[in-house]
């Protein structure tokens, strides 16, 4: 009988709420004087968007993972896709030529192409060819995708058009369009060395990513 009157003796509940807005129920039962707590979840009338929470964090880092994936996997997608490259073998004059490689293939790996589509430099290592693009020398460690993703531009017109128009500047037109595009050079490093204080080997120079070209010049002359 003792031990039904403690049973039913009352008990007092104090409900608090803390900073992070987890509630908690407190309950003092008046027999004992002992105290417990009762976890009841969050307080849904408060705001803690700002406050850390395990669940989530997580929830977020999963879904930047899949969204850094989804890029990855279209980056992949667009350096596969073909492209046609137009360009000549120049010794002075020009022997064009037109090229199908994907837009992943770096200039090194392209100029390895090109030269088994030239005799004269079958026996020339790569390492000795150059890639001229609008009056730029490209390293060989760059891809066409680099180009083309920067929307790059060189001196005389964009490096990530490929379908080259005739250039202005062999045919002194001036009104023709900024945005045209001229075929690619490739080159014997030892003529360039012979050939470089002559035009157009004379305005040609090291691609720099972080300088500006917004100028389109023909020789003699400049079209802003």
């Amino acid at each position: 009988e003792e031990d039904r009157h403690e049973e039913s003796a009352p008990k007092h509940r104090k409900v608090m709420a803390d900073p992070s807005g987890q509630t908690t129920e407190i309950i003092n039962n008046n027999n004992n004087n002992q105290a417990y707590t009762k976890k009841l979840g969050k307080n849904p009338n408060v705001d803690t968007s700002f406050l850390p929470d395990r669940d989530r964090d997580l929830a977020s880092k999963v879904m930047r993972e899949k969204l850094k994936q989804e890029w990855m996997q279209e980056q992949e997608r667009i350096k596969n896709e073909e492209i046609q490259i137009t360009y000549s073998f120049w010794d002075g004059t020009g022997h064009r030529k037109t090229t199908t490689c994907t837009k992943g293939t770096s200039i090194g790996k392209f100029l390895a192409i090109a030269q088994q589509k030239f005799p004269q430099i079958h026996n020339v290592g790569t390492e000795m060819l150059m890639f001229i693009k609008e009056d730029l020398i490209l390293p060989h460690h760059y891809t066409f995708y680099d180009f083309i993703v920067n929307k790059a531009r060189g001196k005389s017109g964009p490096l990530f058009q490929f379908d080259a128009k005739e250039d202005i500047r062999m045919l002194a037109d001036a009104s023709r369009e900024k945005e045209d595009s001229h075929s690619a050079k490739v080159v014997e490093r030892r003529w360039y060395e012979r050939n470089k204080h002559i035009f157009p080997a004379s305005r040609w120079e090291l691609y720099d990513p972080e300088k500006t070209y917004s100028k389109y010049t023909i020789h003699g002359g400049e079209v802003n």
